[in-house]
């Protein structure tokens, strides 16, 4: 079976995460390519000044215009609880990523650094969104996804080694590397996809600052350097706040 539409069980019943680029398990999503649209900056102090005066103008002269302002002031104004709309943009902010990075406030709930130029989409997956940043040209991928299972090593673990979608079941399957924390677990490995060539893989589980687990997973070709795939990943977790 092929085609990037697909994804790996995270091993909870009838819960489903995606492979790093295609399984067998199915699971319901829906691409959406993402536009970015940049944060717009505030509004000068005196034009909030000239708000509250037509508030409390309108407050003398009658409640219903006194209501219509207070909705303006609170639409226009930035409060902790604004986002763009989740099916359409992605907020890039004023940014103190590395060069050659951005920070992305991405509407499935968390912040991350991500590579310029990398282009998003997103597939609704059981249970959580499925978010992808692809490489414009030199096929490497970023994937992000939410965890079902309630450590991360029994996440990965199973991810590898379940017997109808786990990692070990793709042609030219071979282990590189393994590594683990106290939060977080870690496999790279090494397969042969039908469609675009061997790939080098970089697995990483880990629980986010609130408790939340989740994968970030960097993938590219096997002729690309193993750092080139690795750099990615090693930003993005670095810079992930929930």
């Amino acid at each position: 079976m092929s085609g990037e539409g697909y994804g790996h069980s995270s091993g909870s019943g009838a819960e489903h995460e995606p492979s790093e680029e295609r399984g067998q398990a199915p699971w319901a999503w829906a691409p959406t390519r993402t536009a970015l649209v940049y944060a717009p900056t505030p509004p000068p102090r005196h034009g909030v000044r000239r708000l509250l005066l037509a508030f409390a103008v309108a407050v003398a002269v009658g409640t219903g215009v006194g209501v219509g302002v207070w909705f303006l002031i609170r639409d226009t104004s930035s409060g902790p609880g604004a986002g763009p709309d989740p099916a359409v943009s992605v907020t890039v902010t004023p940014s103190t990523a590395a060069p050659g990075y951005r920070r992305a406030q991405d509407p499935v709930g968390y912040s991350v650094d991500v590579p310029e130029g990398w282009t998003r989409t997103q597939r609704q997956g059981r249970p959580a969104p499925v978010v992808s940043y692809d490489a414009p040209a030199d096929g490497r991928r970023l994937q992000i996804f939410r965890l079902a299972e309630p450590t991360v090593a029994e996440s990965l673990a199973l991810a590898e080694t379940h017997p109808g979608y786990g990692f070990a079941r793709r042609p030219g399957y071979r282990p590189l590397d393994r590594a683990s924390g106290a939060t977080w677990s870690e496999l790279s490995y090494r397969y042969d996809d039908s469609d675009t060539g061997p790939r080098q893989v970089v697995d990483h589980r880990f629980e986010s600052a609130d408790g939340t687990l989740y994968a970030i997973r960097s993938s590219g070709p096997e002729s690309l350097t193993t750092a080139s795939v690795r750099e990615p990943l090693t930003r993005a977790v670095g810079s992930f706040e929930p």
